[in-house]
């Protein structure tokens, strides 16, 4: 059985059906498989990692001794009970693959200890992989195929885990703190830890994003960002700054031309929701302008027209393409695509 909905996979969890004896939780982020499987283990398993009801393989074990799975899944508990028999496959060597299908099969179909639990943690298995196709098919197991975390993913994650030390963050600063989150899992959630830390456990602080601004520090990303709303500011002076900052920090020209051009696009959004009927504040709201940046925005807004804008796109769009053309001087280009948005800003009177 293949369970791939959250919703199914966070039921089966919290409340994993009494005839299952196997499971096989797999996918590229070794977080969320880890976190799963750990889950699923305490769930089931008073002790999950009590020497005396649980054996811990890995691959390596599978490759010195090919009767070892087998061994453990048949063994009986020496304390009595369940038995937990975890085992973590870090590639996707034939050999342990195909050994641990074959234990798979015969344990589902009661040849070994029928109160053993058999978990197996594994990467990106593919179609073609042994122990996945036995699996999916295989009655009294079940298979959960974990994919990248999306960004209300590790919205949730951080505040479980932030709650759990009795600090939060307003929602303004949630988006912020996982808008710079890396996206492997167990990174993530050192970084969340590190931030509960920073916070003061059991502080009950609810953090805003200016109490973020010394923990989350400067990343290149909020150079360009900064540069495209000094451009279209008329700051010219501060926009080439910024650009040069990003530059120092490894970003290019592309991704300034871009910042740019997704700066553009908010204010499109922004003013094509105005003219739809919504209040201007409401609509930078919606378009996703940062709290710190709304007022310059607005101030911006109140200037740009969309026919202007409508210009600057073309400009955008021919800056992106020069950047790409083999050997092009990247910042040279953004600069000047600075240098033409600031100075129509300056004629808008901003």
């Amino acid at each position: 059985m293949i369970l791939s909905k959250r919703q199914d996979v966070e039921r089966f969890l919290k409340e994993p059906a009494a005839d299952i004896r196997a499971v096989v939780i797999y996918g590229r982020d070794r977080g969320v498989v880890r976190d799963r499987a750990d889950q699923l283990a305490k769930r089931l398993f008073e002790r999950p990692d009590d020497p005396f009801d649980t054996a811990q393989l890995t691959e390596g074990d599978l490759d010195a001794s090919p009767g070892k799975l087998e061994d453990e899944l048949s063994a009986l508990s020496m304390m009595g009970g369940r038995r937990l028999v975890r085992l973590r496959l870090m590639g996707e060597k034939g050999g342990p693959d195909k050994q641990a299908a074959e234990a798979l099969t015969r344990h589902v179909e009661g040849q070994l200890n029928p109160d053993a639990f058999f978990l197996v943690e594994a990467g990106a298995l593919g179609r073609d992989s042994t122990l996945r196709k036995t699996a999916e098919k295989a009655g009294g197991a079940v298979v959960i195929p974990c994919y990248e975390d999306e960004a209300g993913d590790m919205a949730r994650l951080a505040r479980e885990t932030l709650a759990k030390d009795k600090v939060s963050l307003n929602a303004e600063a949630l988006d912020l703190f996982v808008s710079r989150l890396p996206k492997e899992r167990g990174v993530a959630r050192a970084e969340i830890e590190r931030l509960a830390l920073y916070l003061g456990p059991n502080s009950g602080v609810v953090a805003t994003p200016a109490d973020l601004t010394d923990f989350l520090g400067v990343e290149p990303e909020a150079s360009l960002g900064d540069a495209a709303i000094d451009a279209f500011g008329g700051r010219l002076g501060a926009a080439q700054a910024g650009l040069r900052r990003a530059a120092a920090e490894g970003e290019g020209g592309p991704a300034a031309v871009r910042a740019m051009g997704f700066h553009l696009g908010r204010l499109r959004r922004t003013l094509t929701l105005h003219k739809n009927g919504i209040d201007l504040a409401a609509a930078a709201k919606a378009s996703g302008v940062f709290w710190k940046n709304e007022r310059e925005f607005l101030r911006q807004a109140r200037a740009w027209t969309l026919d202007h804008l409508l210009q600057v796109q073309v400009e955008v769009l021919a800056a992106d393409k020069a950047c790409k053309t083999s050997g092009s001087p990247d910042q040279l280009i953004s600069e000047r695509l600075a240098l033409q948005i600031a100075g129509k800003a300056r004629r808008l009177g901003l």
